[in-house]
């Protein structure tokens, strides 16, 4: 007995100093009064530029938001009481304001409701009202507002079905909106804790290859399944402006609705049975129907089976109609593409999609317009003679432009060919405008089409705007941008005569604000808001974009954050911290183009080291770590050289600067980042300490692809386990601190991945401290959990590196 009390008290005695009961903690006043700061309102404008709606919400969730009811079924995550997302972010204010009268103080809608949970806002196609949905405590209402007069109405009661997304859409009259509601006779839900199973949950293969990346949140059992039946059954109703509903559709599981550019028809999109418990429901079967405004069926157009089974390869596709959707630039014409390809890369073809168009009312056979070289990637509509289409090939990084003539099918004209990681070549993108259907379309104006580029070149960023002649297909440059101390980026061209854009401006210390900018004939700048900096404490930080090599010559960047204040003749050797994100490339020129602006407003936030260089710290933010595979060479098959390679560059170019302790430098990363900072720490001797957040670990439970990897673990075994932290976990030396959401959403990084690291770590005599967020998802929202996340980052590079001996 005595013995067995002894090894009791042994056990409690061990678990006292492997466990730490911590209450929610603050960081420090420097942190502290950048981390809790107000957030700017949102900005939304009307097509027209007249009206601007300013949205507002909190800067962070609170615990007590994330502490609601939910379901985790098929990929979504829902409030089975409020029938919503479990994971969407409220806006609690709307104000109004006419765009040309900056100094006149927003409007307040008047009538919201009390204690407001706003969601889904939406203009209305004759931007005179607007539509949002307000989330009570029992479920979702409709509310509408009379722009003009900025006053909110309720429309419908709490009984709107936002499980699948947004619960509405607006007729084309902008007098009514096709609504998703709650069934009358919606069944009750089933609590598998209340019942015992009717037999063992039983999957079968049938032999067929398949490569299922590892998705979270799937259907378990038949609970499961009963239970996302009940929540994604909607009834359909055309609801008017009066509250006055009329039944358009019986109970069904939509998750689809989209009206024809005339607004004649609307294609509505549900799901079918069977089921899957290994995709999400964006592969279940579903059915697509064209109906005419009074319900009338015209034309099933197009039924999806279940897609469980795919070829290898992130070009893999299945085979029928996809992307089906309506033809912009025509009253009701449908576009959709089909793999001639059989959907499998590995099969050689000289066209790999086709391009089809089908008009209402489908009494005759889709037309096929043009055939892709690669995989369809988008098409851009113009007009009866002119559209934009792309397409894309991931193994080579290749995207083709093309001209075609919709109107002469198969009349194709290749534009562009391109690298897509090769930023510096980027010719923008095609810009368009409402045509008078209210669908954006290309814009054309005498033979000439706009495309507006983000300007990255060597020596900077330079924004620009030019003009395509669809004659000469040729360009020509209208305007770009100057600005070496600011950043501007151009969002749309407004009117194309006189030469206006919508432009957003911003500098290290000026918050970034919208104007309107004549490009053509003289350039000036109109503010259209002015919003302050919230963040003064840090307006005289040093920030400057660094550009150093590595060892195999390639060309690297990171944005350098130095001490307000810190004498660059003294050199005082500070502790340097890394924050950084791994990237693939197939080449050694994309790999070294940057696209940091030392000029982009200095923005803290947790995703970043930068609340760090308040205390003392050195700060490389956004640093380099791409990772290269050239010809048949994979990234990952040098993933762990190269990723070394990155981190000694990064320290050898700040140390080189006389800034630093090399002794002294700490990495950390999110997600993949994560992944990167465990690797580092494990092979790398550059570092001290690192803080790895929502990671995973070992790569055998991801066995069929993660990231950039195509490659399945029976192919190249030898990559995931020399790339997995956790089977190389006995030669982690360094300390680190893991992080991760309790409810992480992301494919692949479960929680239990940064479980099972810890115990590995733990057990083999590893210095780590692992802290789980309570109820966070992938990405960490509730203000408890973000402030006590950077109170732990705080405590632990103060021990392990601040004040490291």
């Amino acid at each position: 007995m005595k013995l067995r009390l002894a090894l009791i008290g042994l056990l409690f005695s061990t678990l006292s100093w492997t466990q730490e009961n911590v209450t929610y903690q603050k960081p420090s006043a420097e942190i502290l009064a950048l981390a809790d700061y107000e957030r700017a309102p949102s900005v939304s404008m009307d097509t027209k530029k007249e009206y601007m709606l300013l949205s507002y919400r909190n800067t962070y969730k609170t615990l007590d938001d994330l502490n609601q009811a939910e379901l985790k079924l098929a990929g979504l995550r829902i409030n089975p009481v409020t029938n919503i997302s479990s994971t969407i972010t409220y806006i609690n204010n709307l104000k109004i304001r006419k765009i040309n009268e900056l100094k006149v103080e927003p409007v307040q809608v008047k009538g919201l409701p009390e204690n407001p949970k706003i969601s889904y806002v939406d203009w209305s196609p004759d931007d005179t009202k607007i539509a949002f949905t307000n989330t009570t405590a029992t479920g979702v209402e409709l509310w509408v507002i009379e722009v003009k007069t900025a006053e909110a109405k309720k429309i419908t009661d709490a009984t709107l079905n936002a499980n699948s997304g947004k619960p509405f859409s607006w007729f084309k009259d902008s007098q009514k909106l096709l609504v998703y509601f709650i069934p009358k006779d919606k069944s009750e839900l089933i609590d598998a804790s209340k019942n015992l199973p009717k037999g063992p949950i039983v999957q079968v293969a049938d032999g067929k290859v398949s490569q299922n990346r590892t998705y979270q949140d799937l259907l378990k059992n038949k609970t499961d399944e009963q239970n996302f039946e009940t929540l994604l059954n909607s009834e359909m109703y055309t609801v008017g402006l009066d509250g006055s509903k009329t039944l358009f559709k019986a109970k069904n599981l939509f998750i689809g609705m989209s009206f024809s550019p005339d607004g004649q028809y609307v294609m509505l999109t549900y799901l079918k049975k069977p089921f899957s418990y290994i995709v999400p429901l964006n592969r279940f079967p579903m059915t697509s129907v064209v109906y005419n405004l009074a319900g009338e069926e015209i034309k099933t157009v197009n039924e999806v089976p279940l897609t469980e089974i795919t070829p290898k390869g992130f070009m893999a596709t299945r085979v029928g109609k996809r992307n089906m959707s309506w033809r912009k630039d025509e009253p009701a014409t449908l576009f959709y593409v089909e793999a001639l390809d059989g959907g499998d890369p590995a099969v050689k073809a000289d066209y790999r999609d086709e391009l089809f168009v089908w008009k209402v009312p489908f009494d005759l056979a889709p037309i096929s317009i043009a055939k892709t070289q690669q995989r369809f990637d988008g098409i851009i509509w113009g007009n009866q003679t002119v559209a934009i289409v792309t397409d894309n090939w991931y193994d080579t990084r290749n995207v083709k432009t093309y001209l075609i003539n919709p109107s002469l099918p198969h009349t194709v004209n290749l534009i562009g060919d391109r690298n897509s990681q090769d930023v510096y070549a980027d010719p923008g993108n095609f810009e368009t405008k409402e045509n008078l259907y209210g669908e954006h379309t290309l814009a054309i104006e005498n033979n000439n089409l706009y495309r507006i580029g983000e300007g990255f070149t060597a020596n900077g960023q330079f924004p620009f705007i030019d003009e395509f002649n669809l004659k000469s297909l040729k360009s020509k440059r209208l305007y770009q941008s100057k600005y070496t101390d600011k950043k501007e980026d151009i969002l749309s061209i407004e009117d194309y005569k006189s030469g206006k854009a919508l432009v957003q401006i911003q500098s290290k210390s000026e918050f970034p604000n919208y104007y309107f900018r004549q490009f053509k004939f003289k350039s000036t700048l109109t503010p259209i808001t002015t919003f302050k900096s919230p963040f003064e404490s840090i307006k005289d930080v040093e920030k400057e974009v660094i550009k150093y090599k590595r060892a195999d010559g390639v060309e690297l960047s990171g944005t350098l954050y130095l001490p307000q204040g810190y004498d660059k003749t003294k050199k005082e050797k500070l502790p340097l911290l890394i924050w950084a994100y791994p990237t693939e490339f197939k080449d050694k020129n994309s790999a070294g183009q940057s696209t940091q602006n030392s000029n982009e407003f200095t923005f803290p936030y947790y995703g970043s080291f930068v609340y760090w260089v308040t205390k003392g710290y050195v700060v490389l933010d956004d640093a380099a770590f791409p990772i290269i595979g050239e010809g048949t060479t994979e990234p990952n098959d040098t993933f762990i050289e190269q990723l070394v390679a990155n981190g000694k560059a990064a320290i050898d170019a700040v140390d080189a600067l006389g800034y630093i302790d090399r002794t002294k430098v700490a990495v950390g990363g999110h997600s993949y980042g994560a992944f990167m900072t465990a690797n580092l720490l494990t092979y790398s001797n550059d570092f001290a300490c690192g803080i790895a957040r929502s990671g995973a670990y070992n790569r055998t439970l991801t066995p069929f692809g993660f990231q950039s990897e195509q490659r399945n673990y029976w192919d190249v075994p030898e990559v995931y386990n020399s790339m997995s932290p956790f089977m190389n976990a006995e030669k982690m030396k360094k300390p680190i601190l893991l992080v991760h959401g309790e409810a992480d959403n992301n494919p692949g990084t479960f929680t239990l991945q940064t479980e099972r690291y810890f115990q590995a770590i733990k057990g083999l005599g590893g210095t780590a401290r692992m802290v789980i967020l309570p109820k966070e998802s992938h990405g960490y929202v509730a203000k408890e959990n973000i402030l006590h996340l950077l109170w732990e980052q705080e405590q632990f590079l103060d021990k392990y590196l601040k004040n490291k001996e």
